[in-house]
């Protein structure tokens, strides 16, 4: 070896000690300190973003270590990698394998490593890196190479090996290093000094509370009309609609504010001092005079909650006037305790009275004029209707996914008594935003689908508070009918309503969070390999909240941000696509989402050619239910046009030709909507009756689970005839409430009639074997007389 040669690694290695010695003087300062990364208490007195955090210093939950996804390491060899091989000598790799096996099973290294914040999984995964990075690397860096031969020759002690560990473990696990910044960016534990401006004023705080059809509303929104300036939040864009056009219409200029669409009475575009938003849209930094919020128990919704707690603590209103059940008076207070604010209570009575009758409808040929008819699915909605048209009655139809022109039009429709059309079939839809003049409310069912706070879908029977929401909905005091109706369909749902509604509503006890994008985009900051559903993930993970506060689920978030994952989007812009009010149940509506975001990515506008061509516009109207369907699908693609054009106007610019096919596209719906029975006949023309064919076999009993406990508890006092079929009736109800599939029915029906079989072969076999031994008995007995 040459002298340059010598002098040029000997350089090196003084480098490379000198490092070394810093990086062990580093590690053993964090061990004597016995502070680890993730349970090491900080002072809640830290401010994030303005953000003030609970005064109360608690130690916080060690973090879901499933989420922390390792990162993939870059292979760039350094130019003097190769200094320890000519310094020591090329390291053996089964001495190697030895040598690392024993560093990994030493209890006092894996305590170390609890103490820094690896659990068993995350010092395991960092293990594995750690010893495939040694046996596979070509040259190791030299200090530890020269750490690595030393112990292989016996100069060395395996302990020597952690700080290397621990360094490669934070190149895989970055969050590690930065535990506590992210444990204070994800610190939701009083959300109430998020909004300075809010607090910066005393506000008066008014709730209106009662039933639905009580006037508490109304009195909010008499008190908005006299204002200077006030905003209206409601949950619904139809209810947003009714508050602008009633304000307009009562002489006082009021602008419309919806994720999809923006009106403003001034020409010139001014703002007005008077807006009717959606809830998601109100701001938080305009000043008002008075401020109303709709529907204030949707603030435990595990959806959308976070909502309502944002306009609740952060508008800046001198008169906050709060509607809705009682059930959410105390948790108001106790809320408002947190900003120093009193609340005064206005309780109202309804106005008009309902009544449970004693009787079930049992029959669609006993409806009557005003009778509307409550399903919890759509295939019920299209059954239902199709039937009682087949009895020559005409009937209105509200569900969900309908455009909201299509429901106000059905509910005119509804309404008119000029119109022949006396009977509704619709979803709990009309809980909210529709003034309907019913009669009598029939639940076709007790049992509807709902998403849990894990977010997951389980059907359930309904609560006293949305039977009271549905109930409510009849005789309304604006109506025609001054006392309303509420019965079942079924039977045996009956008792089961009147048990529901005899209950008090249960109170609400807890409100809904949602991290926000700069929360996002600071996580982001720290860990920047980590994909958008990741970031979500460990921030949830790490969330501190209160008891008073519940962390949103984020299901419908993740999996917009899954989908566009591979598509070059940056982070603001990528959160905002995944706050997209999107149904991903519908695949076209996901499509389109995918197609708009590469469009977007490319930085291509998305123009109203490019999009007619996207969803073959023009549309012919609807043949059979599918098409009907396709159509609904076509205009939420179109309502996500208009809602990512306000966010990116640039990018979308086309927006008042596309609200214009979308209006020629609710016409064409409703068209649809009003030949419905026509479209299902065309769908399966062997469609067939299940209320009528269950009917038959037993007398129109209940549907759903809490249903079926009720006939079984009915059955064992004698109250059922004997020759009713229980099982059938039992299985298509469950099938019908989704409990059961068609396959897994079958499968089911497969194996009762094999266990049966079974059971037949069995009895015949005990029965020939018991012959037999009587036979050889008799046998016996003969030969001994």
């Amino acid at each position: 070896m040459s002298l340059n040669r010598c002098r040029y690694l000997y350089s090196r290695f003084q480098r490379h000690i000198h490092s070394r010695t810093a990086l062990v003087a580093a590690c053993s300062c964090r061990q004597t300190s016995g502070s680890g990364f993730l349970f090491k208490q900080h002072q809640a007195s830290s401010v994030i973003c303005c953000r003030h955090v609970s005064s109360d210093s608690s130690t916080p939950r060690p973090p879901d270590t499933s989420l922390f996804v390792p990162v993939a390491l870059r292979s760039e060899a350094a130019a003097d990698d190769s200094v320890g091989a000519e310094l020591t000598q090329p390291l053996d790799k089964n001495e190697l394998l030895k040598v690392l096996n024993r560093f990994y099973k030493r209890k006092e290294i894996q305590k170390l490593a609890s103490d820094q914040g690896l659990d068993a999984r995350l010092f395991h995964q960092a293990f594995i890196s750690f010893r495939k990075y040694v046996l596979e690397m070509t040259a190791l860096p030299a200090d530890l190479h020269i750490i690595l031969n030393d112990i292989c020759c016996g100069a060395g002690h395996i302990d020597d090996v952690y700080p290397y560990f621990m360094r490669h473990t934070k190149q895989i696990f970055p969050m590690l290093d930065c535990m506590d910044d992210l444990r204070k960016i994800s610190d939701l534990r009083v959300p109430a000094n998020w909004y300075p401006e809010a607090r910066a004023i005393q506000r008066k705080v008014i709730f209106h509370a009662g039933p639905t059809n009580s006037g508490k509303t109304y009195h909010a929104i008499q008190r908005y009309l006299a204002s200077k300036s006030g905003v209206y939040c409601g949950p619904l864009k139809l209810l947003a609609h009714e508050i602008f056009e009633k304000s307009n219409n009562a002489g006082v200029p009021c602008d419309l504010v919806t994720g999809e669409e923006r009106t403003f009475m001034d020409p010139e575009g001014r703002a007005s001092g008077h807006v009717a938003c959606t809830i998601e849209m109100c701001s938080v930094t305009t000043p008002y005079e008075v401020a109303v919020i709709d529907e204030i128990q949707m603030i435990r919704d595990h959806s959308r909650g976070w909502a309502w707690t944002r306009a609740l603590l952060g508008l800046c209103a001198e008169e906050i006037h709060v509607c809705g059940e009682p059930g959410a008076v105390d948790f108001v207070r106790e809320l408002m305790y947190t900003t120093g604010e009193e609340v005064q209570v206005h309780t109202y009575q309804r106005l008009t009275p309902f009544s449970i009758l004693d009787h079930a409808v049992e029959s669609l040929d006993n409806l009557r004029p005003g009778d509307c008819i409550v399903c919890f699915s759509k295939n019920d909605i299209y059954s239902i209707s199709r039937q009682i048209e087949a009895r020559g009655q005409e009937c209105a139809v509200i569900y969900g996914s309908l455009p909201p022109g299509t429901k106000l039009s059905q509910a005119k429709k509804f309404n008119d008594p000029d119109d022949p059309c006396k009977i509704m079939v619709a979803t709990d839809a009309i809980g909210m935003g529709l003034n309907l003049s019913i009669k009598r409310i029939i639940f076709n069912t007790l049992v509807k689908p709902n998403i849990n706070e894990k977010g997951e879908k389980q059907m359930e029977t309904i609560s006293t508070s949305q039977a009271l929401q549905i109930a409510g909905r009849a005789g309304r005091f604006s109506s025609k009918f001054k006392e309303g109706e509420v019965t079942t369909m079924h039977r045996d749902d009956l008792p089961v309503l009147k048990e529901i509604l005899s209950h008090s509503v249960d109170p609400i006890e807890t409100a809904g969070l949602h991290p926000t994008a700069e929360q996002i985009e600071m996580f982001a900051y720290h860990l920047p390999d980590a994909t958008l559903s990741n970031l979500v993930d460990i921030f949830v993970s790490l969330s501190q909240v209160d008891g008073m506060y519940f962390v949103c689920n984020i299901d419908d978030f993740k999996f917009l941000a899954d989908m566009i994952q591979h598509i070059p989007l940056n982070l603001r812009s990528r959160y905002v696509f995944c706050t997209a009010p999107i149904n991903k149940k519908q695949p076209f509506v996901c499509t389109s989402f995918l197609k708009f975001a590469r469009q977007f990515s490319r930085d291509e506008p998305l123009t109203f050619d490019w999009v007619c061509r996207h969803v073959s516009w023009p549309l012919a109207a609807p043949k059979n239910i599918k098409d009907l369907v396709h159509l609904e699908a076509v205009h939420d693609v179109l309502d996500l046009y208009l809602w990512l054009s306000y966010r990116f106007m640039d990018m979308f610019p086309d927006t008042a030709s596309i609200r214009k096919i979308q209006r020629e596209l609710d016409d064409i719906i409703e068209q649809g909507v009003q030949n419905i029975t026509r479209l299902i006949r065309a769908t399966d023309p062997n469609i067939t009756d299940p209320l009528q064919t269950e009917g038959n076999t037993r007398g129109q009993a209940g549907s759903g689970v809490a249903a079926a406990s009720t006939a079984f508890a009915t059955r064992s006092k004698g109250q059922r005839s004997s020759g009713e079929k229980m099982d059938s009736s039992l299985a298509s109800r469950l099938v019908r409430d989704g409990l059961l599939t068609p396959d897994l029915l079958k499968q089911l029906q497969r194996e009762w009639s094999t266990d049966r079989k079974n059971h037949v072969a069995s009895s015949h076999s005990r029965a020939l074997s018991a012959e037999n031994s009587n036979k050889i008995n008799k046998g016996k007995s003969k030969k001994k007389k």
